[in-house]
């Protein structure tokens, strides 16, 4: 991802007369041992008429000596270079065992080799007393380094000064205050009088602008930037100079272009010479130019291509709209935090104490932006098999009418805050509430913990362990124990209001009643889960318990509804959909009764009820906190009833609560987003949008906010490799409604969805996560099973034609059995449509089509590009459907389709089918996700021929079940990697590519000269793998051989670990950084010497199932 940028450097200088010039010395050439690579160098000199030798002076930079031998009025020296800025990482060096802490000494004999740059300037007052206050002792050296260049920088305020020469020591820390060169000074003597080599150095420093701005310190320049410059660069045995810069307090990168460098600052000068005493104007000029810039995750687009995206969008909004599409898009986009990215919550653990707090903070953020007056949902989440305690899901609601849920923001609780609040505020409000329902307070009462249970917990813990810090293994149920005997025993957890709607009233109200139980109290059942999952509702009279589901199952999301009521419209007086119906159990109250918690000076007489109400409103108390319980409603309308009535109870009470328990019911009235946990990542669930310019607004301000709340999207292995954060980026059509579905209306449309996809494998490899396959999250159908594309063309083939009408439960019948992985498990499919229209239960009739085969991309405009590629699908398919015969792909899916060349390949081709079909969008939009998926290893150019290598995509090996701390667990082989190598200007009849001893079996791409392979390899041994006995094949040493001299002449090698053997300890914190560990590991221009026999490629005889592919493991 390199950026090449051209400097341009000119000084003139104008004399009041023709004069003589003296030979001039003009050091304005890169040193050799400079690390930015320098593409192209050019000195123009005026006058013309002189003459130009380059030489070097007793320090190795190149120096041009100028002779003029006629007068001339002026003379002009102008540089132009192009430079690739390919990321330096400054502190990537090894140290000798000698020189790793600080102080160390040199040897004598590199002492005597360094003696010009330890000889420092006199010591003077103020210079010794601030080098008093530099560090002593350092057990890294590189550390010791870093303080001291942070010394300089804060001490020492810069200023650009332009009168000649550099200020002393002591007059840069008189005044506090230097240029570039005097700052550099003064570290060069800083460290000659500590001991260390040190030399000043006179260069170019090219600063470019940040692609995003920083969250932690200054963005940088505004605008590119480039400047003559001086540094400081110091000797460390084994790791040679190393540059610091003194001005900004950085290590020098590949901004910083050596020009000169020598003992002294009279030395590298960058022009010497002397003339005839005259008048002399000087001008001076520097600019630098981007020329070229590959895609970048940071920086996809160009301005002016994301304008012609942006267009496209319109477009096919304008398509979609005229053919009456009604199609809406949501996702399931996934951050990682940017500061923390080592820990397990963000690579392994589903849950965490960090995500939980930065979820909370994206929430609020989101809910500022997108739904002022919406509601905030804490409750429960998913709970897998494996996890002690269920994940929880944050929820924020609000109305699409544009009416508030939730009008006054300060009765919402912030959840990190101890508002000190008590049981005794629980029942003041539980009771408040029912008041506000027109229910009885009487029908409220306390639940309180176990005793039993917890007195037997306490009896087995042994003798010396206090019950309030049990040592226990469990560190769920350890909480719980202490926060239970700290709180007391016979305290009440919490307050209970059974509440339902009453269907045969005049005016539907709530309706409240009693819990007949055999104890004198309600006791919970033991856990650490909100009250309202924790209730003995197994202890109720069985009869209520097969009423239940009549007051508790949702309404179908298919039904015919009105608009929503006004918030402020009396509760009690919507009409009831389902008419009057009243279900009485007389011998109810014949039962015991616990002893109901009466409110003395409660003398209201609001009506009561002998029904057992199962459904209940609680309210607790956990860590100062007051926590409302919501239960489950049939409709919406009631849902935000009691959502309203607990908010005017907050404003009479003081009290500020958080909203938790079960969600409203599915219904098209409501709009909501989630944010929920996910092993390594936090997963936002975001809300559907119709339009295009709706996705870019609500894409672009997620990321943003994302960013602001210290979530990011990307994440690196310890090699460098990219791997966005782990998570999918699931992208979910449908219509505003369930019935207003595109695939509902028209069937046909998720027909050519799975052919289309199906067809064009780039789909789902180009655009994946790294882990692909038959048992990946989200397999393509025709990886699992080999006749499972047989089997699909008969469920397509009996898909009624276009223009008939087509019952919903059809097309979940023909594909869900279909669109399943490997144990049939139907939402880990690549096209999920388990809330399509399931006929088994209401929670599944949504609408919805699930794209399950994307991962999170680093960059919104890229998320972006991929949603316009889908949109395009839509709109294309809805005008003519895609009729294609299925692809049975057999082999050539893996062997052919996980490389990068033949996915491009095929993009091109599909991007082409929809042009046709009208999309305007380019496959040259997806340029920067072939990069980012298929990242570029190195190239090389010799004699007229171009080797690339890339990363290509290797599907991981399920190992068999093994014995596990919960159960049997299974690994993956992910020991086995594929990489692409593609030459350019082959002959085959003179040249051969060999890797390893072996001929690469070449296979032409249909451009002329133009060959291509895939190359499988063991990068590294793992405990239990694939073929235990099959070694490591890295490094891969790629030689091209003249066939007729058996003689490589040139190649490039390819490491899987650092070449120098220098072991990361941690992940890398940027792309910078992850860039330059992957660079590190590529080596051009290495060759096997000797003669080279070639056993030449093997003939082929039969079936050969991976042609293109060479697995380096078969011999």
């Amino acid at each position: 991802m390199t950026i090449r940028v051209a400097l341009h450097h000119k000084t003139s200088y104008k004399y009041e007369r023709p004069i003589m010039v003296g030979a001039q010395q003009v050091r304005l050439r890169p040193a050799y041992h400079g690390r930015t690579p320098i593409v192209s160098y050019n000195l123009a000199i005026s006058p013309e008429d002189h003459f130009c030798n380059w030489q070097q002076d007793p320090f190795a930079n190149p120096v041009a000596r100028l002779v003029f031998e006629k007068p001339t009025d002026h003379f002009t020296v102008c540089v132009d270079l192009v430079a690739d800025m390919t990321v330096i990482n400054p502190f990537e060096f090894f140290v000798d065992d000698s020189a790793q802490e600080w102080p160390f000494e040199y040897d004598d004999q590199v002492k005597r080799q360094l003696a010009s740059y330890l000889a420092p300037v006199e010591m003077t007052p103020k210079f010794e007393k601030w080098i008093e206050t530099l560090p002593k002792k350092s057990e890294r050296i590189i550390d010791f380094l870093v303080d001291v260049n942070r010394a300089a920088q804060s001490k020492i305020d810069y200023k650009i000064r332009l009168e000649p020469g550099v200020q002393t020591p002591e007059e840069t820390l008189t005044l506090c205050s230097g240029s570039c060169r005097d700052s550099a000074w003064l570290l060069v003597n800083a460290f000659r009088h500590m001991g260390m080599a040190s030399r000043f150095v006179s260069g170019y420093l090219i600063q470019l602008t940040a692609d995003q701005e920083s969250l932690d310190g200054p963005n940088g320049p505004a605008e590119d930037f480039c400047d003559l410059h001086a540094w400081t660069e110091v000797y460390l045995p084994g790791a040679g100079w190393v540059g610091l810069d003194p001005t900004s307090g950085l290590m020098a990168g590949e901004g910083h272009i050596p020009l000169a460098c020598t003992p002294t600052f009279t030395d590298a000068a960058p022009i010497i010479g002397g003339h005839e005493p005259c008048e002399v104007e000087f001008e001076h000029e520097m600019t630098v130019t981007r020329v070229h810039e590959d895609p970048r995750v940071t920086k996809p687009y160009a301005e002016s291509t994301w304008q012609e995206i942006l267009q496209a969008g319109r477009a096919i909004d304008e398509q979609l709209e005229s053919a009456d599409v009604r199609l809406t898009m949501g996702g399931e986009p996934t951050f990682v935090s940017i500061d923390n990215m080592d820990d397990p919550q963000w690579n392994t653990d589903a849950v965490g104490e960090e995500k939980r707090v930065l979820s909370n903070v994206l929430l609020t953020r989101l809910r500022e932006r997108w739904a002022p007056g919406s509601l905030l949902h804490y409750g429960q989440g998913k709970w897998y098999p494996g996890e002690s305690l269920p994940r929880w899901a944050l929820t924020c609601l609000w109305r699409r009418d544009g009416q508030p849920i939730w009008q006054d923001d300060q009765w919402i609780a912030d959840e990190g805050k101890d508002y000190g609040h008590t049981h005794s505020d629980a029942e003041r409000f539980v009771k408040t509430l029912a008041r506000e329902l027109n229910v009885s307070a009487r029908m409220t009462f306390p639940v309180h913990e176990d005793v039993f249970h917890y007195l037997w917990r306490e009896n087995r813990l042994p003798i010396d362990v206090d019950p309030e810090d049990p040592k226990l293994e469990d560190p769920n149920e350890r909480a719980m124990m202490m926060r239970t005997f700290n709180a007391g025993l016979g305290s009440p957890v919490g307050y209970v209001l059974p509440v339902r709607r009453a269907w045969w009233q005049a005016r539907p109200g709530w309706i409240s009643g009693r819990w007949p139980v055999r104890s004198e109290r309600v006791y919970l059942i033991p856990g650490d889960s909100p009250i309202g999952l924790r209730l003995p509702l197994d202890r109720l009279p069985v009869a209520s318990a097969s009423e239940a589901p009549f007051y508790t199952t949702p309404m179908d999301p298919t039904a015919p509804h009105g608009p929503l009521p006004p918030p402020e419209m009396p509760r009690g007086n919507e009409q009831d959909p389902r008419g009057n119906r009243r279900v009485d159990s007389p011998d109810e109250s014949r039962e015991r009764i616990h002893p109901q918690v009466l409110d003395e000076e409660d003398d209201d007489n609001l009506p009561t009820s002998e029904d057992v109400v199962q459904t209940a409103l609680c309210v607790e108390c956990r860590y100062g906190r007051l926590y409302v319980f919501m239960p489950p409603t049939q409709r919406i309308e009631d849902y935000l009833d009691l959502v309203t009535a607990v908010e005017q109870t907050c404003a009479s009470t003081k009290l500020p609560v958080i909203i938790e328990g079960y969600l409203p019911p599915a219904d098209d009235r409501i709009e909501l987003f989630k944010v929920t946990p996910d092993p390594g990542v936090i997963e936002v669930n975001t809300q559907p949008t119709a339009s295009w310019d709706d996705l870019v607004e609500l894409t672009e301000s997620l990321y943003h906010e994302a960013r602001k709340s210290r979530l990011g999207t990307e994440k690196f292995d310890l090699d460098g490799y990219h791997t966005g954060t782990g998570g999918g980026n699931h992208i979910v059509l449908g219509g505003r409604s369930t019935n207003e579905s595109p695939f509902l209306r028209r069937p046909d449309l998720l027909a050519s969805f799975i052919r289309f996809w199906n067809n064009h494998p780039s789909l789902s490899y180009m655009f994946s996560s790294r882990f692909i396959g038959p048992t990946s999250q989200a397999p393509r159908m025709d990886e699992a099973r080999q006749d499972a594309a047989y089997e699909m063309d008969i469920a397509l083939s009996q898909l009624p034609p276009t223009e008939t009408d087509v019952p919903p439960w059809l097309v979940d019948r023909l594909f869900r059995d279909l669109m399943v992985d490997l144990t049939g498990n139907t939402h880990r499919a690549e096209i999920c449509v388990d809330k399509l229209y399931s006929p088994d239960s209401s929670t599944g009739r949504l609408g919805l089509v699930e794209l399950r085969g994307f991962e999170m991309p680093p960059h919104e405009q890229m998320s972006l590009a991929q949603l316009l590629l889908i949109r395009s699908c839509v709109a294309a398919f809805w005008q003519q459907p895609y009729d294609r015969p299925i692809q049975h792909w057999g082999t050539r899916l893996h062997d052919q389709f996980l490389l990068p060349h033949f996915a491009w390949q095929d993009l091109t081709q599909l991007v082409g089918e929809l042009n046709a079909k009208g999309s305007p969008i380019s496959a040259d939009w997806f340029a920067v996700h072939h990069e980012f998926r298929f990242p570029l290893i190195g190239e090389m150019v010799l004699d007229g021929m171009r080797v690339e290598l890339r990363s290509a995509i290797e599907p991981w090996y399920v190992m068999g079940e093994e014995p596990g701390s919960s159960g049997t667990t299974r690994f993956v082989d992910s020991s086995l990697e594929r990489l692409q190598v593609l030459v350019e200007g082959l002959e085959p009849d003179r040249h051969a590519l060999i890797v390893a001893g072996r001929e690469v079996p070449l296979h032409a791409t249909g451009v002329a000269g133009q060959y291509v392979a895939g190359i499988r390899y063991r990068a590294w041994q793992p405990p239990r793998c694939l073929h235990p006995t099959i070694g490591v094949h890295t490094p891969l040493q790629f030689d091209l051989v003249n066939r007729a001299a058996r003689r490589s002449i040139g190649g490039c090698t390819y490491h899987t670990v650092h070449p120098g053997g220098l072991s990361h300890e941690r992940f890398p914190v940027n792309p910078k950084e992850a860039e330059s560990r992957r660079a590190s590991r590529f080596r051009e221009f290495t060759l096997s010497g000797g003669e080279i026999v070639m056993p030449g490629l093997p003939s082929r005889t039969g079936y050969e199932p991976f042609p293109v592919t060479m697995d380096l493991r078969r011999s």
